[in-house]
């Protein structure tokens, strides 16, 4: 995630700044830094931990620079470290920057650099943003004024692929200071004489309640009593000043109604923060794992051990590790496993799939799989969370807080590190063919967009959700991965409906359950598998003949004309198809419970985080 703040006024900088970061920390807590213009030079100060370190650390107090820039950090590439944290400066020390987002191509970048003799003191992907402004504007140096500032910053971002929000300050222009943003958030404060900047409106919300908001790839430079804004051609263009009206809760919020959709809408952005730069080259990074094509090989089964939707994201990932690695992979519910003395032994891998990391029977059945000898792996959303203290490796999604006690943008950033996973287990194992992981891996770059196109396409579910508020049972139905995406789907409506509701495999169906499908009952199905698509149809047909009404979550081409709602999503990827499935039947849910008057972020009896049996 990360979170950035920025100041130009006529205030001291740096208590602003820290005191933003501290409204930003939940963004990230591994290190924190920040930069002020100090007479004719830049300060740098950083620190590795919370935001207290940094408040804590001497000669803070005394820096007297009234512009300044500063960020938190969530580490998705390069440790966390000293060295690693943000700000970053030039060789020259000449700009400081600070970046929330991911720089894809930060090796070949960074290459370039070295070739133009350009020294790097840290692992992160954004520390060729100083360099590589620098290396510009020394190109530009027969450009006047600000503009050659503006340019080099512009010349650099036009370099680089990825998401980003960039604040820049440069020494040679000790009243200015550059921003942009793409895919990654960013928004200005206006006040009196004086512009605020951060990722998220809440930090700076009690400075003022004026704001721009940023388009990608709009550059702003600021001075203390102004803003002047350019579209990537360096073109001027207007922004429409918005007045923000929010109180405490509602800014947190981000303005949305709930927690619950402002979590389900930020699933483009924890999709992509938590691809982040696993993909380097021709191969996947997981420096944190310390798996060998030998070790792999040893293996004779995978455990995936998770509770609710952790689980449901599990068998997504059982799918494809099995597929990819062919390695013989087992999903189990974390409180079963731990009492049925699991067949468990160093020749087992054990994987702990916890978005808090503090769930009570997912470490008991960490614990227990140490005991009988098997490695374990905990992926959590949470740095430092009890689970990752006690497996033998561990990984992290880069969802962000998720306050919503149903989980959302957790599960799909579970589904899509699963997949990521699987390639990085392939790749080492040399066991599949690689032009195919590379088009899977096209495909998880995708997703953030197609996530967002889904979102779009989702809206229509309003309409559906009225007719069916007041039902007592829902059943959903689907083969394949697709019956892992109806698994969640339909927990998601128990949960904050209270309307009873089942899924079940789409063989299943004879097996019992039919003799519960009577006249005006709701069918959920879900069909984005190609090779399944006939026989799940077949399915529906049969539920449709007894008087059931359907709706259909698909990105398949076949004769849909028998079913009532036909809700149709990008194509992707089989094995990523979760990602976007699952979201119309978020979404729907949470407006069947909203035509309820039911509080979606707090439902009854549940609790974010099970740290009891």
């Amino acid at each position: 995630m990360c979170g950035i703040v920025g100041y130009i006024g006529t205030k001291k900088a740096s208590p602003i700044l820290v005191n933003g970061l501290k409204r930003l920390e939940y963004r990230g807590y591994d290190s924190a830094g920040i930069s002020t213009m100090e007479k004719d030079e830049i300060s740098l100060m950083k620190d590795m931990g919370r935001v207290k370190n940094l408040e804590e650390l001497p000669g803070i107090n005394d820096l007297e620079g009234t512009i300044g820039i500063a960020h938190t950090r969530w580490a998705t590439h390069g440790k966390p470290s000293k060295e690693n944290s943000h700000p970053h400066m030039d060789n020259s020390k000449t700009f400081s920057v600070v970046h929330n987002g991911i720089i894809e191509n930060y090796e070949s970048l960074r290459e370039k650099l070295k070739s133009e003799g350009y020294t790097f003191y840290s692992d992160t992907d954004t520390e060729n943003i100083p360099n590589l402004i620098h290396y510009y504007y020394q190109k530009l140096e027969n450009e006047k004024g600000i503009e050659r500032f503006l340019k080099a910053v512009r010349n650099a971002c036009l370099d680089l692929k990825g998401s980003f929000a960039i604040e820049v300050i440069c020494k040679d222009f000790p009243d200015n200071m550059i921003v942009v943003r793409k895919d990654s958030p960013l928004v200005i404060g206006k006040a009196d004489g004086e512009n605020y900047l951060s990722s998220d409106i809440p930090a700076i919300l009690s400075f003022t309640r004026t704001f721009y908001l940023l388009d990608d790839l709009d550059f702003a430079v600021l001075s203390r009593d102004n803003v002047k804004f350019y579209d990537s051609d360096l073109n001027p263009i207007e922004k429409e000043v918005k007045s923000i009206e929010w109180d405490a809760v509602g800014a947190d919020k981000n303005g949305y109604e709930d927690y619950m959709l402002k979590e389900i809408y930020e699933q483009a952005t924890s999709t992509r923060e938590t691809v982040g730069t696993r993909f380097q080259g021709a191969k996947t990074s997981f420096d944190e794992l310390d798996f060998t094509k030998e070790y792999l090989s040893s293996l004779t089964r995978i455990y995936i051990v998770a509770c609710g939707t952790a689980m449901h994201a599990g068998l997504a990932g059982k799918i494809a590790i099995e597929k990819l690695s062919k390695i013989p992979t087992e999903v189990d519910i974390a409180s079963e496993f731990r009492y049925r003395d699991p067949l468990v032994d160093e020749k087992t891998l054990c994987i702990f799939l916890t978005q808090s990391g503090e769930t009570a029977d997912t470490i008991a059945a960490l614990k227990l799989s140490k005991a009988k000898g098997a490695k374990t792996l905990a992926i959590s959303n949470v740095i430092g969370s009890s689970i990752t203290r006690e497996a033998d490796l561990s990984i992290y999604t880069h969802a962000g807080p998720e306050i919503a006690v149903a989980s959302t943008k957790a599960y799909t950033s579970q589904v899509v590190l699963m997949n990521v996973l699987a390639i990085h287990m392939a790749e080492v194992l040399e066991n599949n063919d690689q032009t195919y992981l590379d088009s899977l891996k096209k495909d998880i770059l995708e997703l953030p967009e197609k996530v967002e196109e889904t979102l779009k396409i989702s809206e229509s579910l309003k309409d559906f959700a009225r007719k069916v508020y007041q039902e007592k049972d829902v059943f959903y139905l689907g083969r394949g991965v697709d019956y892992a995406i109806a698994t969640e789907g339909c927990l998601k409506l128990k949960e904050i409906s209270y309307i009873h509701s089942e899924s079940y495999a789409g063989g299943e169906l004879k097996h019992g359950t039919i003799a519960l499908i009577e006249k005006g009952i709701t069918v959920i199905g879900v069909l984005t598998d190609k090779d399944l698509i006939k026989k799940s149809v077949s399915n529906l047909q049969e539920v449709i003949t007894r008087g059931a009404k359907t709706l259909i979550i698909t990105n398949q081409d076949f004769d849909t004309s028998a079913f009532d709602v036909v809700l149709t999503i990008p194509e992707t990827n089989t094995f990523i198809s979760p990602v976007l499935a699952v979201i119309p039947l978020q979404l729907f849910a949470y407006y069947v419970a909203k035509e309820k008057g039911l509080d979606v972020d707090k439902p009854r009896n549940l609790a974010k985080s099970v740290t009891v049996e």
